[in-house]
């Protein structure tokens, strides 16, 4: 697949992430889409279960690969979600209310630490947003309170013991 955004990524056991607002590899709803493309900047509800043994908390990350920058674009990364967690209700990526306290929001590529809806550019395709929740075996990940997601995704690496994915699709027509 072009693009893979797993190409490099270590192979650990993997476990279900699904959403009751899309399923995976279809279209996200159009309140998913960023708010200068038509959308509300609205992050879609999450769930997970079969989390391996040992998880103490979990990082979530929200990634275009088919952004054409030659890296991709980050739309919205979380650390620390506590091992208790097994789901985000709709909006989480904005309303600090929506989560646990005990979770820290990270920068997009655009350097705020909220969810930012999908946006691709006219024309352009069909975009992939990946929806990466990784189980860790530490219940707080030490990383600087100004990493960005490509940080998070290193420092995660030593601490990672399964990862689930869930794939949302968009696109804006040509005018």
């Amino acid at each position: 697949m072009a693009n893979d955004p797993n190409w490099n990524l270590p192979e650990v056991p993997t476990f279900t992430l699904t959403s009751p607002d899309f399923s995976d590899g279809d279209a996200l709803p159009d309140w998913a889409r960023g708010a200068d493309a038509g959308g509300e900047d609205r992050s879609p509800a999450l769930e997970w279960s079969g989390a391996p043994e040992g998880t103490q908390s979990y990082v979530l990350t929200v990634y275009d690969p088919d952004a054409p920058t030659g890296s991709g674009f980050w739309h919205w990364s979380l650390t620390d979600l506590p091992a208790s967690t097994t789901s985000l209700p709709q909006g989480a990526g904005t309303d600090d209310a929506l989560l646990p306290a005990e979770a820290l929001r990270r920068r997009n590529e655009y350097g705020t630490d909220t969810f930012l809806g999908a946006a691709p550019p006219a024309g352009h395709g069909p975009h992939r947003y990946v929806f990466t929740l990784s189980a860790l075996d530490v219940p707080v990940l030490e990383a600087p309170a100004d990493a960005t997601p490509a940080v998070v995704g290193f420092l995660l690496r030593e601490h990672l013991l399964g990862r689930a994915q869930l794939t949302g699709t968009q696109e804006t027509p040509a005018s």
